[in-house]
């Protein structure tokens, strides 16, 4: 047995359907397209959920939810988690979070709830912290730092509308 005497399956390759050559072809004329209409037209291709000018399904479903894209999703921590990760007098922050496996890729920030005892003294570095797990690291001896990437949502709209409402203003000083 050689390169040269190896064969196809029998049925594994099929030859090409040769469309509109001829009658003898069993497919000579309208080329197995049927008679006269929309699918047997030149350059027609089934569009994807197509029901022959029926309203689609997609269509006449109810549209339902909605999808923030601006949406910032933060990790729910404990307390439970600290004491059980961090050693005493650790800085807990984002970066140290991320380095013991806790923060996956699809959160924005992390949040410190108050689920379980903390007996450790921490500092913790983080985007939130109920004030019930401030509570309890504080008992501890540590302490909590907010860290804010900027100003909130709140505070960046209620600038935007200061800064129209004073540019309505010189508009209409100027206008006079």
């Amino acid at each position: 047995m050689d390169l040269s005497s190896l064969k196809n399956t029998p049925g594994a390759r099929k030859t090409r359907k040769r469309v509109g050559r001829g009658p003898g072809s069993g497919l000579g004329k309208t080329a197995g397209k049927g008679q006269k209409g929309q699918m047997s037209r030149k350059g027609h291709k089934r569009k994807l959920g197509f029901e022959g000018g029926q309203m689609p399904l997609i269509r006449r479903l109810p549209k339902r939810g909605f999808k923030n894209v601006n949406r910032v999703e933060y990790l729910a921590l404990n307390v439970c988690s600290l004491e059980k990760y961090f050693d005493d007098g650790a800085e807990v922050t984002l970066e140290a979070i991320r380095a013991k496996g806790l923060l996956g890729a699809k959160f924005d920030g992390v949040k410190v709830l108050a689920k379980g005892e903390l007996t450790k003294k921490l500092t913790v570095k983080v985007n939130g912290v109920s004030a019930a797990a401030k509570a309890k690291i504080e008992a501890a001896g540590g302490t909590v730092l907010p860290l804010r990437d900027g100003p909130s949502t709140l505070e960046r709209c209620q600038a935007a509308g200061k800064a129209a409402r004073l540019a309505a203003r010189e508009a209409a000083k100027a206008k006079k």
